[in-house]
């Protein structure tokens, strides 16, 4: 099955094709529905390079992403990424897509120096920890997590 998995960058015309699983990605996530949306939203972010997206192409078919943002680290002088959005459809689960997509995430900081990733998943999302930790990534128990939404 792996070899017919494609892990490819995605550009604004892509948007049409990942917005309805970007949209799937926020109802897994208690969002409500809103493909148009998350058109605009994937569309002004990939327009303007502030965020990196891999498409998964499963024989043609997109079957899930993995979207990236980059920060900068001040106490290490250099550029992080953050794995902030990563989704593989029902049916494509189980066939090694999401961890191309990690993969590609971990190629991606390589290639430009950076000094790691970062991800948040729900306390509850069991499976994704599971793939996180097989491949090598880690928990953080040193920091604590706040957030102030305004």
């Amino acid at each position: 099955m792996r070899s017919r998995l494609e892990i490819a960058p995605a550009t604004p015309a892509d948007v049409g094709d990942v917005a309805p699983l970007f949209d799937a990605y926020r109802q897994f996530y208690g969002q409500p529905p809103d493909v148009e949306g998350a058109r605009r939203f994937l569309f002004a972010r990939l327009s303007k390079d502030e965020s990196v997206l891999f498409a998964a192409h499963l024989e043609g078919k997109i079957v899930g992403f993995v979207n990236l943002y980059h920060v900068f680290s001040s106490v290490n002088l250099t550029r992080h990424w953050i794995l902030n959005d990563l989704f593989v459809i029902a049916e494509a689960r189980k066939l090694g897509v999401a961890r191309a997509l990690m993969e590609r995430a971990r190629q991606l900081a390589e290639t430009t120096q950076a000094n790691g990733l970062t991800l948040e998943t729900a306390i509850a999302n069991h499976g994704a920890q599971k793939l996180y930790e097989s491949l090598g990534w880690k928990r953080d128990d040193e920091f604590c997590r706040y957030s102030l939404l305004v």
